[in-house]
């Protein structure tokens, strides 16, 4: 089963990166253009709380419902319980390293589907495609608590 790892640092503190984290508003946020995120219902990160929303990928809409799991202030984990993957798992985990510098830590377990359904998410969750994402997330996770230390 592939893997995914990213890490970054970040110029705040962890209750701010949480905090970040945990606002409804953070997955547009952290979605890189071209693609847009329509979301359809977003509920406070929780345990067992559940996200539901499409990812338009040019004209290729991408369904997908995720459950959180494991939430605390150092992080937590999506789970798709509906998805174009086969099984996606993707945990967050948040480590201070100072007063005002947290590290971030992403790890992916996913599984594409088999045959040409598995196509599609082969070539959107390349190794390639997935370091582009995450470094834009790192971006504006970075510029977003630079400062004022909180989301707009």
């Amino acid at each position: 089963m592939p893997t995914f790892d990213y890490n970054f640092t970040v110029p705040a503190p962890l209750t701010e990166v949480a905090a970040f984290h945990s606002d409804t508003r953070a997955l547009k946020l952290l979605t890189p253009p071209p693609t847009i995120v329509r979301i359809h219902s977003v509920e406070p990160l929780a345990e067992g709380s559940v996200s539901k929303f499409t990812l338009w990928v040019g004209p290729i809409p991408l369904r997908w419902t995720a459950v959180h799991r494991n939430v605390s202030q150092r992080g937590f984990t999506d789970v798709q319980a509906e998805g174009p993957a086969a099984r996606w798992e993707h945990t967050h985990t948040f480590t201070p390293i100072g007063p005002d510098q947290t590290r971030i830590d992403e790890h992916i377990d996913y599984q594409h589907r088999s045959g040409w359904r598995g196509l599609l998410t082969r070539v959107l969750f390349a190794r390639a495609n997935l370091s582009f994402m995450f470094a834009y997330r790192a971006w504006v996770t970075r510029r977003r608590l630079r400062g004022t230390g909180r989301a707009r």
